[in-house]
């Protein structure tokens, strides 16, 4: 039996099932899981997740130069589409570069970016904010005609980062409470790394709903608002697109909502046991995108 540990960042303690196994997972029969298989490979257009599909940290996952090469090779439309709202579009490419990914600044989009086009819709004229976060959120909002202020701010923005601390919370509690409104680039409580599992910027944002009272809204997915500036950036119709990811409650969700086909890779923080909690179900589980690649090579001999 494969390996299934409720974290498993390290390569050598990711699963691995058999196509009767996957076909199993994904609930479909050998001949049916086959043909969806390949109806995957033959889309035109990739939205793929970024943290705990292509990479945990800054270790590379297996299988995912070739799949990067078959996406090349293929001339697929492709875009990198993470709820990380701390890097910016060049940061990521220079990090698939020393990861020995060769890939340019526009096939990356972020929930910063996400973020900040909407704020930009709300105030065309700029507005202010109170951020929490890292370079690549103030970056995007600052392009997006926005000021940075701790004073009375229309805006509190969480999003991912490693410098969050109870001084900043408390801010933000105090400016929410003051009439700012409150915005998350995403959702998520936690994500992988190659160190195990860390909170992230829907944990923040809980501890600041709680204390005030106030919802928030959120940007990243599986908000369809993200999902329709990937669209329109990849430019592919929704049949002929899939979004690939490893999170159930963000990844498949956004498919699910946009109505592209959700393939799931268990190279993150879905598993076996937490696969069949949600009412949603994803097109196809794989072990991870490399296996779009074998597949493609198998088919093509």
């Amino acid at each position: 039996m494969p390996q299934d540990p409720e974290k498993h960042p390290e390569h050598e303690q990711l699963p691995h099932y058999d196509v009767k196994e996957l076909a199993v997972l994904s609930e479909l029969s050998d001949d049916h899981y086959a043909n969806r298989l390949k109806r995957i490979q033959n889309k035109e257009g990739f939205v793929c997740d970024m943290d705990g599909v292509i990479y945990h940290g800054s270790k590379l996952l297996p299988g995912v130069k070739e799949f990067i090469s078959f996406l090349q090779r293929e001339n697929k439309k492709f875009l990198f589409l993470t709820n990380n709202s701390a890097p910016t579009p060049r940061e990521l490419s220079q990090k698939l570069h020393r990861l020995g990914l060769d890939i340019t600044e526009d096939h990356f989009y972020t929930s910063a970016m996400a973020t900040a086009s909407f704020l930009k819709t709300q105030k065309p004229n700029g507005g202010t904010a109170y951020v929490i976060g890292e370079p690549g959120l103030t970056y995007a909002l600052y392009e997006a005609g926005f000021t940075m202020s701790e004073v009375d701010p229309d805006y509190v923005v969480v999003g991912e980062g490693n410098s969050h601390n109870f001084e900043k919370i408390t801010r933000a509690v105090n400016l929410v409470l003051k009439g700012a409104k409150l915005i998350g680039t995403n959702p998520d409580v936690n994500g992988p790394t190659e160190f195990g599992i860390m909170p992230a910027t829907g944990a923040f944002v809980a501890a600041i709903e709680l204390a005030t009272g106030k919802k928030a809204f959120y940007c990243g997915k599986p908000s369809s608002l993200i999902m329709r500036y990937a669209a329109s950036i990849l430019g592919t119709k929704k049949d002929e697109t899939c979004i690939i990811g490893d999170r159930m409650d963000t990844d498949i969700l956004a498919g699910t909502y946009a109505q592209i086909d959700p393939v799931l890779v268990l190279s993150g923080v879905t598993n076996k046991h937490n696969l069949f909690n949600e009412a949603y179900r994803p097109y196809i589980v794989l072990n991870g995108v490399g296996e779009l690649a074998k597949t493609s090579a198998s088919a093509s001999e």
